[in-house]
């Protein structure tokens, strides 16, 4: 517990920093963007980040940005580096939570919470930079566009921003979620997330007239066949622990009550905690679609476009981040998540590149039921931003620890 005071510290120092983290948040809540291009956020960032001695590095393919925190203590250019991001983008929807500050943009909303993960991030930045002198290494923020669906992370990857030297040796990342105690961390060793994938199958038959149906080759009632087909081979062709969600989410096909449509399209998900899973999710949905369509004398054409792979934490960095919650809020402010979320999340290309891990509970004041308040993706959804002190502090006491401690093991 010798360190205890030091993380106590950074806590205090992160609360001070609220209400800036607080206007930069609202700023950014009211002009959310969307996509791979935020200039209004990104801007927002910057002038955040005004009168701070750190590097920024740009890619070409989004807005994102890499803010380097270099620091002074003894040893800095051959100590660690460890990489801290938070994502910016908002969602493409109606906001209806009343708020002051509520979105400008009509359906557009930050309804996941990125805002404050950029407030918190930015916060963090100035926190760290206090103490560099006490730092031997490198911080490296990690400022995303693109995560909802648009792998703004891997593209930052690809434009070799995480390559640069020096390359960080752990990453750490926090997301908020309401329906967790206003100011605990939650988080699990492996499976933490799901990968995503979308299908598409199209059922092709013989279009005709709804009176003449043995002239015609309907698709329809073989397109519903396959829905049901699929979701019954989730369950028995696949392993209850190692969890395999697929949703049929959209069925379309046909002009009018009295014609058998030629063609039938269905559209859905995928949702997997393992690539072992996915792998036999995959095969299972070509094959029963694919057969089910010939059985009645339909073709069916199957296309599974894959999205954001498993988020997957490493144990010994939970394990260690687990202690820093410990030290900094108390063990008792620690959530052990018993499952993954199906849920998906794009750090997951950063977690295939080096070890990491968590996420930060905001319930909102004056709830107890976390059944009862509007989680990410809700247009009511509202977060209690006084748990972002905690998560500035998080951030600061994670980077803070690994570059001047002895790692366990």
């Amino acid at each position: 517990m010798a360190d205890a005071p030091k993380l106590d510290r950074l806590l205090d120092e992160a609360k001070k920093l609220l209400p800036a983290a607080i206007a930069l948040r609202r700023r950014i809540h009211a002009k959310p963007e969307l996509g791979l291009d935020l200039p209004l956020t990104t801007e927002a960032v910057l002038d955040g980040l005004k009168g701070l001695d750190v590097e920024i590095a740009r890619g070409k393919s989004t807005s994102g940005l890499i803010v380097s925190l270099t620091g002074t203590k003894s040893g800095s250019q051959s100590g660690r580096t460890i990489l801290l991001r938070g994502d910016m983008d908002a969602l493409p929807m109606p906001e209806e939570t009343g708020l002051d500050f509520a979105s400008e943009i009509p359906g557009r909303m930050h309804a996941c919470g990125h805002d404050s993960h950029t407030a918190m991030l930015v916060q963090a930045v100035h926190l760290l930079h206090r103490h560099r002198d006490e730092l031997p290494g490198t911080v490296k923020f990690m400022f995303q566009p693109g995560e909802e669906g648009h792998a703004g992370a891997r593209r930052m990857i690809e434009d070799g921003l995480l390559d640069a030297d020096p390359k960080p040796d752990a990453a750490f990342a926090l997301h908020i979620f309401p329906n967790f105690k206003s100011g605990s961390i939650a988080g699990r060793p492996g499976s933490l997330l799901a990968s995503v994938d979308t299908w598409t199958i199209k059922v092709k038959g013989r279009g005709g007239h709804a009176s003449m149906p043995h002239l015609a080759v309907d698709p329809v009632p073989v397109a519903c066949e396959i829905g049901l087909a699929l979701h019954a081979m989730v369950t028995r062709r696949t392993n209850v622990f190692d969890p395999v969600v697929l949703t049929l989410g959209k069925i379309a096909g046909g002009t009018a009550s009295n014609i058998i449509p030629e063609m039938v399209e269905m559209l859905g998900t995928l949702r997997t905690t393992s690539e072992a899973a996915r792998e036999i999710a995959h095969e299972g949905i070509r094959r029963v679609a694919t057969n089910i369509a010939a059985a009645h004398s339909c073709e069916a054409a199957v296309e599974i476009r894959g999205g954001y792979p498993v988020t997957v934490n490493d144990a010994s960095f939970v394990d260690f981040a687990r202690g820093v919650v410990t030290d900094l809020i108390g063990a008792e402010n620690y959530i052990p998540m018993p499952a993954p979320f199906m849920g998906a999340e794009d750090f997951s290309y950063v977690l295939q590149r080096m070890p990491g891990c968590m996420f930060l509970g905001v319930m909102p004041e004056g709830h107890r039921d976390h059944d009862h308040v509007p989680s990410c993706h809700s247009n009511h959804m509202i977060l209690n931003e006084d748990a972002m002190a905690v998560g500035i502090a998080m951030h600061a006491a994670i980077a803070h620890r690994f570059l001047t401690e002895p790692l366990p093991g």
